[in-house]
């Protein structure tokens, strides 16, 4: 894919020299050492799939580009152009890993805002290379146990233990519906450790295969064991949760449901503002996290007749209406304003931008002419401190400041979000945050 720094010729100028403006504009490794005070442009890459049956988060690098878009536009970070190189993983190992090879071979000096379940693929060649994984969106278990990796939420593993915390209070019963696969199999625990913290018994295990086309079986067999009496129903297939949820709204109505003359599908959100309102008493309740629900989707599915109304939301950041995402927004909306992959509301979209945050503070900081993956991951590795402003708590990645949870070391971002479908939009169920990290260290 064409770099970015391609197109920002004419926002070069007052960067560099119309000498060394030339040079720039011919390869996609660092400069050598440029003169007259003009510092190198910094290179980095962010990958996530698209156009696969599994998850797509083609938002994540179209971030990136208008991220680099903006940044440029304002001078570079500290001087240094940004170079966003963007790489299409394909939701498999080997696409994954020859993203990861192509950043070792252009020379990037961090990946940035990302998304991959395939860790173990991408994580080697960036560590034999030394380049940092910046703000990973969480998904797979090798961002929270390399040591050049930097994740900036709590992963799949705090929203799913989050999630356990925040559905104890409402559901007698939870099943769970989740991908039948190995990072799928640490998630019935970790949800059953945030339902323990109010002496709850442990959900129901529904595995699903997670690029199916319809989940009617697993969606019958979800609603039967959670029972009608303050039941729900969570599921966790990334993109495919709309699928699942689709499959369970068309489910033959119980003699309950028959008896209320109400189906699924009719938001039934009474708007009083309770944190816990939008379904009848006794009836069943849906639920999911961030990632695989969020406002884009509900959007999609008809807003407040939405399947979703009601449901419970666990999310990482402040409900996208929140102030503090207005910065982002202004940039969206300056330089993506006609890219539609580009939502303000979107978990991925939020992820990067969070990423690129932390990639500008560091190099700010190391205020050099010419910037390393070495320098960045020592620069965090030593505790340089990130304020992203108010979208999470402030991050570090000092040895003091892991959680040292089994599996998920590198943690740092402890806190999540507890929100619900309020008349087609997520809002917040309670203000602030929520610490989950005893949560998540209880987890098996």
């Amino acid at each position: 894919m064409p770099m970015t720094g391609r197109r920002l010729t004419s926002l070069l100028a007052y960067v560099t020299t119309a000498a060394t403006g030339a040079s720039l504009l011919t390869g996609c490794g660092v400069l050598p050492g440029a003169t007259g005070g003009s510092r190198e442009p910094v290179t980095v890459m962010t990958w996530a799939p698209d156009q696969t049956r599994a998850t797509n988060m083609p938002g994540m690098p179209a971030m990136a580009q208008a991220y680099a878009r903006w940044i440029n536009s304002q001078g570079g970070i500290d001087g240094h152009e940004l170079r966003v190189l963007t790489c299409n993983e394909h939701n498999t190992s080997t696409g994954a890993a020859a993203c990861a090879r192509r950043a070792v071979r252009e020379k990037a000096v961090a990946v940035v805002g990302s998304y991959s379940q395939n860790g173990r693929a991408f994580m080697a060649p960036l560590e034999a290379a030394g380049i940092p994984y910046i703000g990973g969106y969480g998904i797979s278990e090798d961002e929270f146990t390399s040591p050049l990796s930097y994740p900036v939420n709590g992963g799949l593993a705090s929203l799913i233990a989050g999630h356990g915390m925040q559905l104890a209070e409402s559901c007698r019963t939870v099943s769970l519906v989740r991908p039948d696969t190995l990072a799928g199999d640490k998630l019935p625990e970790l949800l059953n450790s945030g339902l323990r913290k109010a002496s709850h018994r442990n959900a129901v295990d529904i595995p699903a295969v997670e690029d199916a086309a319809e989940y009617t079986a697993q969606a019958g067999r979800a609603r039967e064991k959670a029972g009608e009496e303050n039941g729900c129903v969570t599921a966790v297939l990334g993109e495919r949760t709309q699928t699942f949820f689709d499959s369970f709204r068309r489910l033959p109505a119980t003699e309950a449901e028959a008896g209320d003359g109400d189906g699924k599908g009719e938001g039934d959100s009474d708007g009083t503002g309770e944190g816990d309102s939008g379904a009848k008493p006794g009836a069943v309740r849906i639920s999911s996290v961030l990632g695989s629900v969020g406002q884009p989707v509900i959007d999609r599915t008809g807003g407040a007749r939405s399947p979703f109304e009601g449901a419970f939301v666990t999310g990482w950041y402040p409900e996208a209406a929140d102030k503090s995402w207005a910065p982002m927004r202004k940039v969206i909306q300056e330089h993506a304003f006609a890219d539609n992959r580009v939502d303000p509301a979107d978990a991925g979209v939020q992820t990067t931008w969070i990423a690129y945050t932390v990639l500008k503070e560091v190099v700010e900081a190391l205020d050099a002419d010419r910037v390393t993956a070495t320098q960045i991951a020592h620069a965090l590795d030593r505790g340089e401190r990130i304020d992203t402003g108010g979208l999470t708590p402030a991050l570090r990645w000092k040895y003091e400041d892991l959680l040292g949870a089994p599996g998920f070391p590198r943690i740092v971002n402890r806190e999540v979000t507890f929100q619900v479908v309020r008349q087609g939009q997520l809002v917040a169920q309670r203000p602030g945050f929520v610490d989950v990290g005893e949560t998540v260290l209880s987890a098996p």
